[in-house]
């Protein structure tokens, strides 16, 4: 039986990087978005592969939201049986600058979105009658390395990191008994559209070319270079997968060595 796994914020970047693996790893794929546009567009690619995807428009923030686009997921796709909460944003945000509006936003969507997540995936894993030890559900939720090692000039998006890992493991720890995992990904720097519009900036402040202002964010990395989109689905794939069975509450650290733990 194929099984289904729903990934948010899969436009673009890296939650279309993880579509994508997933799709050619054998799962029927709900590329889920607030972006309905260019989510259709990367399910578009992803059928052209001879694969089974599904376009969801998803406001992650919003708790009815995530309920409906998880109960669409299960009843077109057949199942569910995996959710990579993958969708957030990472504002700059010096201190004296934070206002009560950007609080709210980032963590209500980087936050309060795995409470709504976790809460809409457990209704369907419930459904499922469970054979032994077997795992009949995975939760994979987005951290960074902001929020392993917190980032200079970005309290709110490492504050709102390290809190999910904290939420990783509580549910972790809450939802074994029942035969699910919750596992958390910490990327690194990756070159996503995000990304490369910085680049632009950095170097035209510093009247530079963008090669320059890309080694800017390489130098601090072990590996030598930026992660590419695929290389952190290629962690999510592990995750997403039997391999990965005996895993929970942890955090995958992919990040090309930008720190040791």
């Amino acid at each position: 039986m194929v099984k289904v796994a729903m990934v948010t914020g899969a436009a673009q970047g890296i939650g279309a990087a993880i579509a994508k693996r997933l799709a050619a790893d054998g799962f029927a794929v709900a590329v889920a978005d607030l972006n309905i546009d260019k989510a259709t567009e990367v399910v578009n690619d992803i059928k052209a592969q001879g694969q089974t995807a599904l376009a969801v428009q998803l406001d992650v923030s919003d708790r009815d939201s995530f309920f409906k686009g998880v109960r669409q997921t299960a009843d077109s796709l057949g199942g569910f049986d995996v959710l990579v909460n993958n969708a957030g944003i990472g504002p700059g945000t010096p201190i004296e600058s934070i206002t009560p509006e950007q609080f709210d936003q980032v963590f209500h969507i980087n936050v309060a979105s795995i409470a709504w997540a976790t809460q809409a995936a457990l209704e369907q894993f419930e459904k499922k009658t469970r054979q032994g030890s077997e795992i009949v559900g995975k939760i994979i939720n987005a951290s960074s390395q902001g929020g392993v090692v917190g980032n200079a000039g970005a309290i709110l998006y490492s504050a709102s990191k390290f809190a999910v890992r904290g939420m990783t493991q509580v549910a972790a720890k809450d939802l074994a008994a029942k035969g699910i995992t919750v596992n958390a990904y910490a990327p690194g720097t990756v070159k996503t559209p995000m990304l490369l519009g910085a680049v632009k900036d950095i170097a035209a402040a510093n009247g530079q070319d963008e090669e320059w202002a890309l080694q800017q964010f390489a130098q601090n990395i072990t590996l030598g270079r930026l992660s590419e989109p695929e290389d952190v689905a290629a962690g999510v794939a592990f995750l997403a997968g039997k391999d990965s069975d005996y895993m929970t509450g942890q955090t995958l650290e992919i990040d090309g060595g930008m720190q040791f733990h």
